[in-house]
């Protein structure tokens, strides 16, 4: 038997980011739906002052709005020399919504006379799982690096062209994605949601 788990996203990219690593733990069994998969339903403004207050917001409404248990996630890109900065921002840092093109320029253009030894920055990400009968959970994932001069890499998103995790000299978007889902803000974040949703799966599927 399935047991379906929403994630409040559309994008495609984080449903199989969450697909992958729910496999490889082993809990293939567990059918993640998105919300073009649901009935559409108003989705409050992220108005959050903390990537925690975001997810659980985003994971609450989700899982009002369709009975299911909901995981959301709230992730964004802190600069040191921005004072941590775009932070909560990250996905309207430039003004429209999800540019992410425009946002990765501002970022650089901010950061154009900061020297390469003081350009460390971190991704984080928050996740919360809600099951509207039982719990709800956040957690956290951080993921430190440096941000480079020039976007170089095909994969991911947002700003992960920019982003060269601590140890490597690859970018984030030039990682591929079984490499990122091991080591990436998103990827620490939903795995510590495992045992949470190994709970949800032997509720959900029973003796």
């Amino acid at each position: 038997m399935s047991s379906r788990l929403l994630l409040a996203t559309r994008n495609a990219k984080k449903l199989e980011e969450l697909r992958r690593i729910l496999l490889r733990a082993g809990l293939g069994e567990i059918e993640v739906l998105g919300l073009a998969d649901v009935e559409e339903f108003p989705e409050a403004p992220e108005t959050g002052a903390t990537f925690e207050e975001n997810a659980l917001a985003k994971a609450h409404d989700a899982a009002k709005a369709t009975g299911l248990p909901s995981v959301a996630d709230d992730s964004g890109l802190g600069v040191d020399a921005l004072n941590g900065m775009p932070g909560v921002l990250s996905a309207r840092w430039a003004g429209a919504h999800g540019d992410d093109r425009a946002n990765l320029e501002l970022v650089l253009a901010q950061l154009t006379d900061v020297p390469d030894e003081r350009r460390g920055a971190a991704f984080v990400c928050a996740a919360a799982f809600v099951d509207p009968d039982v719990e709800e959970v956040v957690v956290r994932g951080e993921w430190r690096g440096r941000i480079i001069r020039e976007p170089r890499g095909t994969h991911g998103f947002g700003y992960d062209p920019i982003f060269v995790p601590d140890g490597e000299e690859r970018t984030s978007a030039e990682l591929d994605p079984a490499e990122k889902d091991s080591v990436s803000h998103r990827g620490r974040a939903l795995r510590a949601l495992l045992p949470r949703l190994r709970e949800f799966s032997s509720r959900s599927t029973g003796p």
